[in-house]
């Protein structure tokens, strides 16, 4: 199971941290830089009694992302059963893909905004 970096191990700059040759702001998501990914994220979660982070990359290029009530409605139904591994629902752990996307992309609670389709930048 990967743990994660422990943060307190990280350089810190104001309320930026140093990790993988750039500097990240906690849980802010930004353009990924992973191939056919959209937005990418330095998560934190208590792990051991200890904050550790780690990146996760998340939505797929090319694909629509909360563009229609029922697109989204159908999104949120669907990824709300989502588990990991150990059987465990993904949709409240900030370590899994699934997570960023209901927050970020497909966010509760908000009038459906996003494009149809992302270009394949």
């Amino acid at each position: 199971m990967v743990l994660g970096v422990k943060l307190s191990r990280l350089e810190k700059k104001g309320s930026k941290y140093y990790y993988r040759g750039r500097w990240w702001t906690l849980n802010k998501p930004v353009k990924s830089t992973a191939k056919g990914k959209k937005m990418m994220v330095l998560a934190s979660k208590i792990v051991d009694g200890e904050k550790r982070v780690r990146i996760i990359h998340f939505g797929a290029l090319g694909y629509g992302h909360n563009y229609s009530r029922k697109a989204k409605m159908n999104y949120l139904t669907r990824s709300a059963g989502i588990r990991n591994k150990k059987g465990e629902l993904t949709k409240d752990d900030p370590w899994s893909a699934n997570h960023w996307a209901r927050k970020v992309l497909w966010p509760k609670g908000k009038a459906p905004t996003g494009p149809k389709t992302t270009p394949s930048a």
